[in-house]
């Protein structure tokens, strides 16, 4: 199903009805302040199987989640105060933060060193979802022969097997910036549309 959605003032009813299959295990596209990502609800097993099905991932392959807020990154990563102020200047925006994960993750998001990517988009669609879903939603670029593909009718043609595709209108090309921040200091392991000049 192809739903557009207003992406500044997403309609309540379509953001209700994207949720309803989040709850019910379904899967997702949705625009962010990015590229087009393929999701679901983070504690759905089925669901995250089903986004690696879709996706062609390997099962090994790490994939984020989006998360409404900082006061949400606590209850699923550690955070010190020096971390949370060097993430307070850059979200909501387009960069993913590796950091060290709290057992609130499940398991199968968890990266080999127990971390996890988290984003706080700078889009009011995904802050719609995870808000009124009452939890995060994962988060993995549309890709298509590894092109970034932030055109509507291209995600809906190549991800039939999604139950909702949410559109918006042309995202954007690049993904975002991924910055790992479980060490001293953070390493910018992506360039991506979150400029580094300023960090």
């Amino acid at each position: 199903m192809r739903l557009e959605v207003h992406p500044e003032t997403p309609q309540t009813r379509i953001i209700a009805k994207a949720v309803d299959v989040l709850k019910r295990g379904g899967t997702i596209a949705y625009p962010t302040d990015t590229v087009y990502a393929l999701g679901c609800d983070i504690f759905a097993k089925k669901a995250l199987d089903k986004v690696y099905q879709i996706k062609q991932m390997k099962k090994d392959h790490p994939v984020a989640f989006v998360c409404a807020d900082l006061s949400d990154i606590a209850k699923y990563a550690v955070v010190d105060d020096v971390t949370y102020r060097f993430m307070k200047r850059l979200v909501p925006g387009a960069y993913t933060f590796i950091l060290p994960a709290t057992r609130e993750v499940p398991r199968i998001l968890m990266m080999k060193r127990k971390t996890v990517g988290i984003r706080v988009p700078n889009h009011p669609v995904p802050q719609a979802l995870v808000k009124a879903l009452g939890n995060p939603i994962v988060s993995t670029s549309a890709t298509w022969d590894g092109e970034q593909l932030n055109d509507p009718d291209d995600v809906a043609a190549h991800y039939k097997q999604c139950d909702i595709v949410l559109d918006a209108g042309w995202g954007m090309l690049e993904p975002s910036t991924v910055i790992d921040l479980t060490g001293d200091g953070y390493q910018v392991t992506r360039v991506g549309a979150g400029p580094v000049d300023t960090l």
